[in-house]
């Protein structure tokens, strides 16, 4: 059984014979988001030694590398019961796999080998580039890209007028965390994550100081190490009480802020806002009493700040009583073994 090429030419193989040796198959898969001819040794190991190295994508990215590298590749598409002719006689066959994988190949395979009618040469997988952590964000900012330049939606929109979904999709974040749902976390953490390079791509289109993902990246990865100097440099940390430390005295020579109270953003909601300039406040070492006055407002401050110094966030105490009060107002309503 010979198999053949798309020009119909057959492809010689080796006489299926009972004492002949059933020889290999080495499946060779690589990721798009390693750059390609960036193989590992025993993948170049493996096309170098084999008889015969097939592809069935003359346009595979890894075809001009394993070419300049002096492997031969020929272009076929056999069908199992060809390549498993095509391995007899301790033959070492490469097939370099397309973006699919070659299920139908593989499907095949398998079933010739469930079927016990031909001797089986060894199969074998052979990743030859794997994906580093982070390698799938690779492909959302692709994904992003290309949204952003084909979908009528998307190509219009601006930082201010998606300003309320980040602030619904950090809500909603929230609420996957407190409730404990993984499912719902991950899917809420994916959704934070757009906000992100969606913001990121629409920069990329400003005429006067446009930035790139990799540059938000870049400035965060920056913060990160200098404020990390007993992780990256020559400080040392024992407690977490003394990572804070580290951590505001680098950020307070960074931002050269004149009051504690610069950079608490005003539009959080009341209790967070609240418990955050308590927190500042004690941090500083400051006494600053908590104003006075006669309406309900001083009275949550008060509570805030009470709750900080407690170590309880009284934004989340507050949603968690509030949960409370929805499930006794369902159980009123007779909703609640729904």
């Amino acid at each position: 059984m010979n198999a053949h090429r798309p020009d119909g030419d057959p492809v010689p193989t080796a006489p299926d014979t009972p004492s002949s040796d059933p020889g290999r198959v080495v499946l060779l898969t690589t990721s798009h988001r390693v750059a390609p001819g960036l193989l590992s040794w025993p993948a170049w190991q493996a096309l170098h030694g084999a008889d015969r190295v097939l592809c069935a994508d003359e346009a595979h990215p890894q075809l001009p590398y394993l070419r300049e590298a002096g492997v031969t590749v020929e272009r076929a598409t056999p069908t199992a019961e060809e390549l498993v002719d095509a391995c007899a006689g301790d033959r070492t066959v490469v097939v370099v796999a397309t973006a699919e994988g070659e299920p139908r190949l593989t499907d095949g395979l398998a079933r010739l080998a469930g079927s016990g009618r031909l001797r089986m040469p060894s199969l074998e997988l052979l990743p030859a580039s794997y994906d580093l952590p982070g390698a799938r964000l690779l492909d959302l900012v692709q994904v992003m890209d290309r949204i952003r330049a084909e979908c009528p939606w998307s190509s219009q929109q601006t930082h201010k007028g998606l300003a309320k979904y980040g602030i619904e999709e950090a809500y909603e974040l929230v609420e996957a965390i407190e409730e404990g749902d993984r499912d719902e976390l991950r899917e809420e953490l994916g959704d934070v994550l757009l906000q992100v390079v969606f913001h990121a791509r629409i920069a990329e289109d400003d005429p006067d100081t446009p930035f790139s993902i990799d540059d938000v990246a870049a400035g965060i990865i920056t913060k990160l190490i200098h404020r990390h100097p007993h992780v990256f440099g020559d400080e040392t940390a024992t407690t977490p009480e003394e990572v804070k430390a580290h951590w505001l005295r680098t950020k307070a020579i960074e931002k050269r802020r004149e009051s504690v109270t610069d950079g608490i953003p005003l539009g959080q909601p009341g209790l967070a806002l609240a418990a955050k300039l308590s927190s500042r406040v004690r941090t500083a070492g400051l006494s600053v009493p908590i104003p006075q006055g006669h309406d309900i407002g001083y009275e949550l401050l008060t509570l805030a700040a009470q709750a900080e110094a407690q170590g309880v966030d009284p934004e989340a105490a507050l949603r968690a009583a509030s949960r409370t009060y929805r499930d006794a107002i369902r159980s009123a309503e007779g909703l609640d073994e729904r």
